[in-house]
């Protein structure tokens, strides 16, 4: 009789152990990344009263008589692998972890490992839980590289002052694409139709180069590109500092940094006032008059009155130093008049046929699609930036002209430039890399939050506070981690990992648990009788 009270005494206490482990469930039902646990039991052991015996020639063998002296727990097992719900918070530092892989958390002394991804940015500018402030590591940016570097994990300090900025680029391409309309009024203008490109240099600063595009010969859909001025952001000319500081004049400067003094044939219709006379020393003006051309003082003249070259052929400013009567030839209708000009800049010429028919041919030489501003003669924080007018084309368009001049490649991807850029975000993927958004336009990685996995992820010890510690039977943390993507998990931003209590599979627990409970109560108080009858026996 006494075995079996201190068997019941066995059952109560075991199934309150169980109890304990339905209550823990219950309790945490709505905790983040909560995993419940099981409890199995176990016999404790047997006392043999008599020992088994072998059969005989003469008769059977007898089995062993063993009466069992009650129940404890076998084990409690933690349900791991079961993911829980998901619930949507909308925080971008909340993460939900797929598969049996932890996050990996410090607490100062020890890497600890937790399911909850509830994380914020702490005053330090590093990565932690919300619950207890544990730093969330991972590997850092290689500065070499821009790449992750998977090393021994570390605090990802993810707000530091290297990362509340990106650096500024020089602009290193230009393109020049759109339509050049062939009957334009500025392009045939003398000052021409005028292109701009604002670009950086390498500390960020902001630019501007202008430039004139000029008919030389409009039957031929010839043009010029000549450099007019480079300003910064306040308008002041940088063009005109750098003549300055190097003693050179206006046109010295700009031949300096974009294109030589190349001589090239430009049309010029002749005023409507005037008309061919014969040749180009005699013409004649709207009374009829014919005039001879005075080449001391470069005028056509009667002696009753007196026209400049400027009057005639519409030349104008530089173009009037060098006029050479001489080389004015007729070209189609009497109209039309060929001259000798010089410009300080490139030729561009149209192709009308050729390997890209309807784009310009070459820009400076046959050959040439790209022409370079040279932006470092003026000082060590500008780059050379290579313009690309292989995509512009020249047609009739309505007296439009689209023609423009944007900074990078022909896909905006490259040589654009960049200011220094002020940290606007953050930003978590599915691989758990951290990228940075900048006012500039740059993302850069920032670092990436590792991930640990273990043989026996059952194994670990709970610690309370969401974490778990390796043991001897889990698998040890090898201090660097994986990424998460190499088992096929992914990290999910904005949402977190609820628990995985089943309600129903508790209740049902606690019921069969108290209905135990209950019969080893019974087992007690009737051995407890017997013991009472036991006792009466003498009276």
């Amino acid at each position: 009789m006494m075995r079996s009270l201190w068997s019941g005494v066995s059952g109560l206490k075991t199934h309150q152990t169980k109890m304990d482990v339905i209550g823990n469930n219950i309790a945490n039902v709505n905790t983040v990344a909560f995993k419940s646990s099981s409890t199995a039991f176990s016999e404790i052991m047997y006392q043999n009263m008599s020992g088994a015996s072998g059969a005989t020639a003469t008769k059977g063998g007898v089995n062993a008589k063993q009466i069992g002296l009650g129940v404890t727990t076998g084990s409690t097992s933690i349900n791991i692998s079961s993911p829980g719900a998901t619930q949507t918070t909308g925080d971008g530092w909340d993460l939900r972890i797929t598969g049996d892989s932890f996050f990996i958390v410090n607490n100062g002394t020890e890497n600890l490992f937790t399911k909850a991804g509830a994380f914020y940015i702490d005053g330090a500018g590093n990565l932690a839980t919300k619950a207890n402030g544990y730093n969330v590591m991972g590997w850092q940016v290689d500065p070499q590289t821009g790449d992750i570097r998977k090393d021994t994990v570390s605090v990802l300090n993810i707000m530091n002052e290297a990362n509340q900025t990106s650096p500024p680029e020089a602009t290193t391409l230009a393109t020049c694409s759109g339509v050049l309309d062939v009957n334009n009024k500025q392009v045939n203008s003398d000052n021409g139709y005028v292109l701009s490109l604002n670009f950086y240099d390498a500390l960020g600063y902001n630019y501007n180069a202008k430039f004139a595009v000029k008919t030389i010969n409009q039957d031929q859909k010839n043009y010029s590109v000549e450099l007019t001025d480079i300003t910064d952001s306040t308008g002041r000319s940088i063009l005109n500092e750098y003549a300055a500081a190097n003693n050179l004049t206006a046109e010295e400067a700009k031949a300096a940094l974009f294109g030589a003094q190349t001589t090239v044939t430009r049309n010029f219709k002749m005023n409507e006032n005037f008309s061919w006379g014969g040749d180009a020393r005699t013409i004649k003006d709207k009374d009829n008059r014919t005039l001879t051309y005075d080449e001391a003082t470069k005028t056509f003249t009667d002696n009753q009155v007196t026209y400049s070259v400027s009057d005639v052929y519409g030349v104008t400013g530089s173009q009037i130093e060098s006029f050479d009567i001489n080389n004015v030839t007729q070209v189609g209708t009497s109209a039309n008049y060929a001259l000798q000009d010089t410009i300080i800049g490139y030729e561009l010429d149209y192709n009308e046929g050729g390997l890209n028919p309807g784009t310009f041919n070459y820009i400076g030489t046959a050959g040439n699609n790209s022409v370079a501003l040279n932006m470092s003669e003026i000082g060590s924080q500008f780059q050379n930036i290579s313009m690309d007018f292989s995509t512009s084309t020249c047609y009739e368009n309505g007296d439009n002209c689209t023609l423009d001049l944007l900074k990078g490649d022909e896909a905006k991807i490259n040589g654009t430039g960049r200011k220094l850029g002020a940290l606007t975000g953050l930003q978590v993927r599915e691989d758990g890399k951290i990228f940075g958004s900048y006012d500039n336009g740059n993302t850069e990685l920032l670092g990436q939050i590792a991930v640990a996995v273990f043989a026996n992820p059952s194994g670990l010890e709970k610690l309370g506070d969401n974490c778990y510690r390796t043991t001897l039977n889990s698998g040890e943390f090898d201090g660097i981690g994986q990424d998460i993507t190499a088992d096929g998990g992914k990290m999910s931003s904005g949402v977190l990992e609820m628990s995985n209590v089943d309600l129903s599979t508790e209740f049902t627990e606690m019921i069969t648990t108290q209905r135990g409970f209950q019969a080893n109560s019974r087992i007690i108080t009737t051995s407890d009788s017997l013991l009472e009858e036991l006792v009466n026996l003498k009276r």
